[in-house]
């Protein structure tokens, strides 16, 4: 927990299945208990994606489970999230996305100061055989890792 953060859920799928080129951290317009169901780290942003319309951005398909003691003030696990940029900084991914095919994905989402903020990637696509050569060089590293603690046991 530095610097007054707390990491509430991370998207290690996003790195499995995109290079990620640049990060933005952005506020997030939340309603209700949606805030007591991501302090208990309720939260899924497995299949979450943002678009930006209009000049705004929007957090798709990220999941946060009703909270337990909300009753009637829950809310729609699915519902669409406005984010929080600069203007400047909208504009900017606006013509990157749609100009080099390229893709908004929650990295992680975190408590910083006590506001939830959610890391966001600018990312590009990884192909097959991409997927293939990380997970080769990652058997090969740990293979490595391996041999040395067994020479330096022996």
């Amino acid at each position: 927990m530095a610097d007054g953060i707390k990491v509430i859920a991370e998207n290690r799928k996003a790195f499995h299945d995109y290079f990620v080129e640049q990060r933005y951290e952005a506020g997030i317009i939340l309603t209700g208990t949606e805030i007591k169901s991501i302090r208990a780290g309720k939260v899924n942003l497995k299949d979450s994606y943002a678009d930006i319309q209009d000049g705004e951005v929007w957090l798709n398909q990220m999941h946060i489970s009703p909270y337990e003691q909300g009753n009637r003030f829950n809310h729609d696990p699915l519902r669409k999230r406005k984010l929080l940029l600069h203007k400047a900084e909208i504009a900017k991914l606006a013509g990157k996305v749609q100009q080099q095919g390229m893709t908004l994905i929650p990295l992680k989402i975190y408590l910083k100061q006590g506001l939830a903020k959610i890391e966001l990637g600018l990312c590009k696509g990884k192909k097959i055989y991409d997927k293939r050569e990380d997970l080769a060089k990652r058997d090969a590293k740990r293979q490595m890792e391996r041999e040395l603690r067994e020479r330096n046991k022996g």
